[in-house]
This record gives C-alpha cells, sequence and structure tokens, in this order.
C-alpha cells in the first residue's frame, strides 16, 4: 500500500496557495506537504493561523513542512550551514515547531544551504551541526536533510553526503538520533547520478521520507524514463512505510492522470 501526499508548492502553482489543500481533497487525496509558504522565516500571527485554516477545512492532514529556506526562486537553498543567518533559522524554529503541532505534522525538511563564497566549507559544516540539532531538539518530529540537483553550490548531492552529516549529528550530546532521517527524492538522487536501488539497499534505515519525479524534465511518473515504481516498491519491501511525495510539476489539465482515482488516498500502487 502506497500513501501518497501531494506537494502544495510546486503542484496546483495556478491556484493562491491557501486554496491548494482544498484542491488536493478534490482530486481525491488526503494529505499534503509544502515548501515554507513565506518569504520570511517569522511571518505573522494571521498568516499562520489563515494557512493552519486552509489545511483544516479542506480536511487533509499536513506530512511534511520545510523549515524556511531563504529566497528560493533566487537560488537559495537553505539556511542551516550558512553564516550570517543562522538567526532567522533559529527563529524560524518555533514557528515551524507551532505549525506541526497544530496540525499534526511530524517531517520537517530542513534544505542544507549553499556553499558561501568567503566561508570554509568547514566552517559551514560546523555551523550544520549545530543548527541541525536544534532544529531537532526543538520540533515534535523528524528533521529530514535531503540531497538537491539543479544547485551547483549546494554540497549534499548524494544520498552518502546526507548521511554522512547525519553521522556528524550522531555524536551530539543529548540529541535523539531517530529526530534526524534521509529525505530521499529519488528524482534528485538519480539526476546527479545516484545509484538509486544501491541507495535503498544501503541506506534503506536512514530514509525518513520519499518524494518523486519523473526524468528528465521533472514531470509526472511516465513522462520520463526512471522506474519509479519499482523504486518504490523497493523501498516499501526494505522497511518504508512512510508517505510518497508527488513533487514534481504538471502544467497540464489532469497533473494526477497516471494515478487512478481510487488509489489516490493510500490504495495500492
Amino acid at each position: 500500500m502506497t500513501r501518497w501526499t501531494v506537494n502544495c508548492s510546486i503542484l496546483y502553482t495556478g491556484l493562491p496557495l491557501l486554496e491548494r489543500p482544498a484542491a488536493a481533497a478534490a482530486d481525491g487525496f488526503e494529505a499534503v506537504e509544502f515548501w515554507w509558504p513565506w518569504p520570511v522565516a517569522v511571518p505573522g500571527d494571521r498568516e499562520v493561523d489563515a494557512f493552519v485554516r486552509a489545511v483544516e477545512d479542506a480536511g487533509v492532514r499536513l506530512t511534511g513542512l520545510n523549515f524556511f529556506a531563504g529566497d528560493m526562486p533566487g537560488g537559495d537553498r537553505g539556511l542551516v550551514s550558512w553564516p550570517g543567518r543562522a538567526r532567522e533559522l533559529l527563529d524560524n524554529i518555533p514557528v515551524v515547531a507551532a505549525i506541526g503541532e497544530r496540525l499534526g505534522c511530524r517531517a520537517f525538511n530542513a534544505l542544507y544551504g549553499n556553499r558561501v563564497e568567503g566561508t570554509r566549507p568547514e566552517e559551514q559544516d560546523e555551523l550544520a551541526v549545530e543548527t541541525l540539532a536544534a532544529c531537532a531538539r526543538g520540533v515534535p518530529g523528524t528533521v529530514l536533510l535531503e540531497p538537491v540537483s539543479g544547485a551547483p553550490r549546494y554540497p549534499l548531492r548524494t544520498a552518502a553526503d546526507a548521511v554522512a552529516v547525519l553521522d556528524r549529528l550522531s555524536g551530539v550530546p543529548d540529541l535523539d538520533s531517530p529526530g534526524l532521517g534521509l529525505l530521499a527524492d529519488f528524482y534528485h538522487l538519480a539526476v546527479n547520478g545516484d545509484d538509486v536501488p544501491a541507495v535503498i539497499e544501503r541506506h534503506a534505515s536512514r530514509i525518513a521520507h520519499v518524494q518523486i519525479a519523473d526524468a528528465p524534465g521533472r514531470g509526472a511518473p511516465g513522462e520520463g524514463a526512471l522506474p519509479l515504481r519499482q523504486w518504490i516498491g523497493d523501498v516499501q519491501a526494505a522497511g518504508y512505510d512512510g508517505y510518497v511525495g508527488l513533487e514534481y510539476s504538471s502544467t497540464g489539465p489532469d497533473a494526477f492522470a497516471w494515478l487512478p482515482r481510487e488509489q489516490r488516498s493510500g490504495g495500492s500502487s
């Protein structure tokens, strides 16, 4: 059985953000996930309340939420390892935690951040351990670490890159290691040249969330050449029982034509 969750930050982009949970529900889904919904780390209470109401009123579950990641359209990919912006991330943690508590969300993606010119990579990596530990201590669930494609200055490109960071965090005192995990986005891993079947075999116990898109193009399953159904089956056979996030781009009239409606609320894949 595959439990699907729709990423409403990359899908339904023709709708205002607060209308997207209801659109997902109308398409037969019971779960949604979002990147950080605002351009600032600490939005106003009214904005947060409106977001929470939109999810609640749609009758869907929020299964994933990103921490504030900077100016994503402008090329930023997180603040975790960014000297000079750590305060923004620390201020963001209580807001993320509060949304998680209100909506029952238990998975939170912390994008690592690009390499910063003039700063030693070692300095950034030391900062990342501190900020990821703060994230893990501050939210009611699992902090996810994700390899990303299409961002040349982003240092985590393979599953092994992310697992190495998780391993460094295992030595932090008073930190619950199950509160940290790998976000295995099969699209990003494949585009970066990672061996996805080998990733599943070697790191299944570390995978805390899965996302998919096809390649080339980052479109819906079936629009490219990736064996996504096989990989989903493999990771489930290895013990993964979490949601599979639909994080792909679609401009067609039916972004979910590949997935029969009766399967969208958790039916067999």
